[in-house]
């Protein structure tokens, strides 16, 4: 189902890190039509407030880019949050969008959904296989549960409501509190930081060894768009590149972007977390589409982002 111009589309979450990016490549794509609502105008957690926006918009095509999200810290402390937040705020667009005639919707998903000792790279088929990485299991309990509830609308409705399943993503926008973030931020605001003090060393959670596949969100924000376009299938998408890094490799690139010159040491009595999660993007590739940013590039786009909007602005993000 391609998505004409003329569409009224609704990206819920347009502030946050990925329904930014998308938001402006609808834009630059000549989609004149967007609705938009920031948290304080529809709180997407309440039934029926949402409800309300969406017969009073009744957007066509839909990208659920709206989450609670943090890293293995957050994921760990505010289980509870993570768990029923996300599975309200999904729960209210999907259903509203099919009560409200939508053509089309997007879920956004995460990795972590799928079995920790799951055979890698992670085919779309071994969902439900295994028991969940503990650090984040209540996140990724809701991610799977909104991915089941597009299938099931599918089956039972006849709806067209498809779901993506991105590598960790990184970018501009993203939310550098060090103790919330994703892992690049995190290292982005952490290394800044000992640049800026001098300091000699700069300590990281867990031993280094973990594997972590990472997307530039400009990259997944054109995988959203693309999958809109192209993907009507009711079972999920990996989007990824298909490559991934040590967490001490990625440190290490991080460290060069920043110009940290000391030394990097690890604190193995803090949660590595799931050890590999490398996504098999073999079904979006043969697809037509495919990433463009290497990490490097990546990074360098990301910290240039970061000196310019969050370090200048004076915000804390340490």
């Amino acid at each position: 189902m391609v998505m004409p111009r003329s569409s009224k589309v609704y990206v819920a979450g347009h502030t946050g890190l990925v329904g930014s990016v998308i938001t402006r490549k609808l834009k630059a794509g000549g989609y004149d039509h967007l609705v938009v609502r920031s948290h304080a105008e529809l709180d997407l957690e309440n039934q029926g407030a949402v409800e309300r926006f969406f017969e009073k918009e009744r957007p066509e095509y839909i990208f659920a880019a709206a989450a609670k999200v943090g890293g293995i810290h957050a994921n760990n402390t505010y289980r509870a949050e993570f768990l029923y937040k996300n599975l309200q705020i999904q729960n209210n667009l999907i259903h509203f969008a099919w009560k409200y005639g939508a053509k089309k919707l997007l879920f956004l998903a995460s990795n972590c959904v799928y079995p920790k000792e799951s055979v890698q790279p992670l085919k779309e088929e071994y969902l439900l296989t295994g028991l969940l990485e503990p650090t984040n299991e209540p996140y990724a309990v809701a991610k799977i549960a909104g991915m089941k509830m597009c299938e099931s609308y599918n089956r039972q409705y006849g709806a067209n409501f498809i779901s993506a399943i991105p590598a960790n993503v990184y970018g501009p926008n993203d939310n550098y509190d060090s103790m919330n973030s994703h892992l690049v931020a995190a290292l982005i605001a952490k290394f800044d930081h000992a640049v800026a003090n001098k300091d000699k060393q700069v300590e990281l959670w867990g031993t280094g060894k973990p594997l972590r596949e990472v997307i530039y969100v400009d990259d997944l924000a054109d995988a959203c768009l693309f999958l809109m376009h192209s993907y009507d299938e009711s079972a999920p998408i990996n989007v990824g590149t298909g490559k991934d890094f040590s967490v001490r490799e990625i440190a290490g690139m991080v460290g060069d972007v920043t110009g940290f010159q000391g030394d990097v040491t690890f604190d193995s009595s803090k949660p590595d977390g799931m050890y590999r999660k490398l996504l098999d993007v073999s079904r979006i590739h043969k697809l037509g589409w495919v990433h463009k940013t290497e990490l490097n590039q990546g990074l360098q786009l990301a910290y240039d982002w970061f000196r310019k909007h969050v370090k200048s602005s004076g915000r804390t993000v340490t």
